[in-house]
């Protein structure tokens, strides 16, 4: 079984040029941990997480640390999200991005899941356009159908 077959084909992508906000409320909304980045002609150039977002937000110590915790003020992490609000995604999003190919196995999806951390991966066509998402649980659901 192939990408192709298990991929979400209705998804939602932005342009580099929308906001930190925008994208946040889209995440919310949606109940998504990530978005695909695409040019105008539907390429993915970019990919922007949850962690990413939460990521340009704590100061650079807290990433060292890896536990709330540690963090002395939380009103500091809420100043900086309000300061990077209005900027553009491209910021902040991951370039180039980590895509994989409507034709890879799930087995390959599985792997690349599992070696970058990653829950949902663009799925593209030969030439880097968005067809769609796929993420753990569409993995897991082929699985369990015996569809590995």
């Amino acid at each position: 079984m192939r990408v192709y077959d298990v991929m979400t084909r209705d998804v939602t992508a932005v342009t580099q040029d929308e906001t930190v906000e925008n994208v946040i409320k889209i995440l919310a909304t949606q109940s998504l941990s990530g978005l695909p980045i695409v040019a105008e002609d539907m390429r993915v150039i970019g990919f922007v997480s949850e962690s990413d977002i939460i990521r340009a937000a704590v100061p650079g110590y807290f990433s060292l640390l890896q536990s709330t915790t540690f963090i002395p003020d939380m009103s500091q992490f809420f100043r900086t999200i309000s300061r990077i609000k209005d900027k553009p995604i491209r910021e902040f999003m991951a370039h180039p991005p980590l895509v994989v190919n409507e034709n890879a196995s799930l087995v390959h999806v599985a792997d690349l899941m599992i070696r970058h951390n990653v829950k949902i991966l663009p799925v593209v066509d030969e030439h880097g356009r968005l067809l769609g998402m796929i993420t753990r649980s569409n993995v897991i659901r082929a699985a369990m159908e015996g569809y590995l």
